[in-house]
C-alpha cells in the first residue's frame, strides 16, 4: 500500500476528529474541560472507554503474543470484570458522594496533603509511562511501514502525532474526548472484525469453518493451572481484578470520563456495559491472533521476530489493499486514542492536586486557563521524551511491559485506597511517600530473585497485589509509630 495513500487515510480521519472537536468544544469552559459539565451520556462514555482501554497495545500486542502465550490473556480479562464490579459498587459511590474532580483529593481528605500528592504523583508517573508505551507501539508501526519509506525520522513522526492530538484536545478536554473516543472505538473494533473476516477468506474458511479452526487450534488454550508459572489461572484472574481496580477505578484517566456522567446510576451502567463489551472485544483480538499464526503457517513465510509486528506485516504486505486500509484505520484510531485523554487527565490531576485549582481563591478563570494550557503543553513534551526513550530500549511485546509497569507504579495507589476504604487507620506526614516508594523497590528485588528463593516460583501480574499489601502494611506500622494520628 502506498505510504501516500496511508497518509491520505490518516488525514481524512483527522479531519473528522477535528470536526467533532469543534462541535463539542467550541463553548467549553473549565467545568467542561474537567468533567464535561457532568452531562455526558453513559452509553457514549462506555463505548469510548473501549478504545482507551484497548489502544494500540491490544490492537498489535495481543494478537502477536498468541504464538507464545496462547489465549491465556483472557484469564486476565475475566478478572477485569470482577474489578469493574468492585469499582461500580465501592468506588463510584464514594467519588460521587464527595463530588470529586480529581479522585486523589479523597486521599487528601483521608490522610492529608502528603498522601494526596503521593497518589497523584504515582498516577502521573504511571499514566505517562503507560501512554508512552502505547503510543510508541502504534507510532513504531507507522514508522516502519510508512515514514521510513519516505525518509522521515521517528522523532518527527511522534512529534507530529502529539501535535495533532494537542490541536483537538486543547480547548474541549473531557467534553470533547467523550465523543472523539467513541468515534475512535468504532474504527478500532471495526478494524479487528473486518480483519478476522478477510484473513478467514484468504484461508478459504466460512463462518462455521473459521470458528472450528480457531477452537480446535492448540493456540486457543485459555486456562493454565501450574501454580508456579506466571500464567496460572488464579494469578491471572486475581491480578486482572486488581489491575482493573487500579488502572480504571484508581486512575484519573478513566474515572474522569466516568464521573462526567449525569448521575451515579448512569456511571454504574456505563461500567457494567463496558465490562461485557470488553470481554467480547478481547476475545475477537485473541481469535485474530490465532488466525494470524495459522495464516503464516499456511503461506509458509517467516513470522516477524517481534510479536507486535505480526499483524501489520500480514495486513499490509499479504492481504491486499482492502485489508491494509482496514488495518490503517484501526491503528490510527488506536494511535490517537492512546494519548488524547491522557494529556487531558494528566493536566487535570496536576492542576487540581498540585496547583490546587479548587482550593485557591487567588486564581482568576483567565489565569487558570493559562496555567492549564501550560500544563497541557508540558505533559505533551514529557510524553514525547518518554516515547523516544522507549524507542531506544524496546524489548518484546509491549502488552507485557505495560502490565509489568502497572505492578510497580499502581501498587502504592492500591495500598493507599484500600487502607482508606477498608480501615479506620489515620496516617500522614512526610514518611507516607517513603513507604510508597520503598514497597515497589522491595517487590522488584523479590521478583528478580523469586525463582531462586521460592523454589522456582515466578511472579506474574500478582506482583501488583503484593505491592499494594506491602504499602498498606507499611502505612499501618507508620500509623502505630505516629500514635495512629495524622501529622
Amino acid at each position: 500500500m502506498s505510504p501516500w495513500l496511508i497518509l491520505a487515510c490518516v488525514a481524512a480521519y483527522f479531519t473528522l476528529l477535528l470536526g467533532i472537536a469543534w462541535v463539542t468544544g467550541r463553548r467549553a469552559d473549565e467545568a467542561g474541560y474537567f468533567l464535561g459539565n457532568k452531562r455526558s451520556p453513559w452509553y457514549v462514555v462506555a463505548f469510548g472507554l473501549i478504545g482507551d482501554s484497548l489502544s494500540g497495545v491490544t490492537y498489535l500486542s495481543v494478537p502477536g503474543q498468541v504464538g507464545t502465550a496462547k489465549c491465556g490473556y483472557l484469564q486476565v480479562v475475566f478478572g477485569y470484570v470482577l474489578g469493574y464490579v468492585v469499582i461500580a459498587q465501592v468506588l463510584l459511590p464514594l467519588y460521587y458522594r464527595l463530588n470529586l474532580t480529581s479522585i486523589y483529593s479523597y486521599l487528601g481528605d483521608r490522610f492529608g496533603r502528603s498522601a494526596e500528592l503521593t497518589g497523584a504523583g504515582f498516577f502521573l508517573l504511571s499514566r505517562t509511562l503507560g501512554a508512552a508505551a502505547r503510543l510508541f507501539l502504534a507510532a513504531n508501526v507507522f514508522q516502519a511501514f510508512v515514514f521510513d519509506r519516505l525518509g522521515i525520522p521517528f522523532w518527527f513522526t511522534v512529534t507530529a502525532i502529539i501535535a495533532l492530538i494537542l490541536i483537538y484536545t486543547w480547548r474541549g478536554g473531557i467534553k470533547t474526548l467523550v465523543w472523539t473516543d467513541s468515534f475512535q472505538s468504532f474504527f478500532l473494533v471495526l478494524g479487528v472484525i473486518l480483519s478476522i473476516g478477510l484473513i478467514a477468506r484468504e484461508l478459504g474458511l466460512g463462518p462455521s469453518g473459521m470458528v472450528r479452526q480457531i477452537v480446535e487450534s492448540p493456540l486457543s488454550q485459555v486456562f493454565f493451572w501450574d501454580w508456579r508459572a506466571p500464567d496460572n489461572f488464579w494469578k491471572q484472574f486475581l491480578s486482572g481484578a486488581a489491575i482493573a481496580v487500579v488502572m480504571t477505578g484508581l486512575d484519573q484517566n478513566n474515572m474522569q470520563k466516568t464521573l462526567s456522567c449525569r448521575s451515579l446510576r448512569e456511571s454504574q451502567k456505563n461500567l457494567y456495559s463496558f465490562a461485557v463489551i470488553l470481554v467480547a472485544v478481547n476475545a475477537f483480538f485473541l481469535a485474530l491472533g490465532v488466525l494470524l499464526h495459522q495464516f503464516v503457517a499456511a503461506k509458509g513465510f517467516a513470522a516477524p521476530a517481534q510479536p507486535d509486528q505480526l499483524f501489520p506485516t500480514v495486513a499490509l504486505q499479504y492481504l491486499g489493499p482492502v485489508a491494509a486500509m482496514v488495518f490503517v484505520l484501526g491503528l490510527t484510531a488506536a494511535t490517537f486514542n492512546s494519548a488524547d485523554s491522557v494529556l487531558t487527565t494528566l493536566t487535570t490531576s496536576f492542576c487540581i492536586d498540585f496547583l490546587g485549582f479548587e482550593r485557591r481563591t487567588d486564581l482568576t478563570p483567565k489565569l487558570q486557563t493559562r496555567w492549564r494550557h501550560a500544563a497541557h503543553l508540558g505533559f505533551a513534551l514529557i510524553l514525547l521524551a518518554a516515547i523516544l526513550v522507549f524507542k531506544a530500549a524496546n524489548r518484546g511485546a509491549v502488552i507485557q511491559l505495560v502490565l509489568k509497569m502497572a505492578g510497580y507504579t499502581y501498587g502504592p495507589l492500591l495500598g493507599l485506597f484500600a487502607l482508606g476504604l477498608l480501615t479506620k487507620v489515620r496516617v500522614g506526614g512526610p514518611w507516607v511517600p517513603v513507604v510508597c516508594v520503598a514497597a515497589p523497590v522491595v517487590c522488584w528485588v523479590l521478583a528478580a530473585n523469586s525463582a531462586a528463593w521460592l523454589d522456582g516460583y515466578v511472579f506474574g501480574f500478582e506482583l501488583l497485589i503484593l505491592n499494594g499489601l506491602l504499602v498498606a502494611a507499611g502505612l499501618v506500622v507508620l500509623a502505630r509509630w505516629q500514635g495512629d494520628t495524622v501529622r
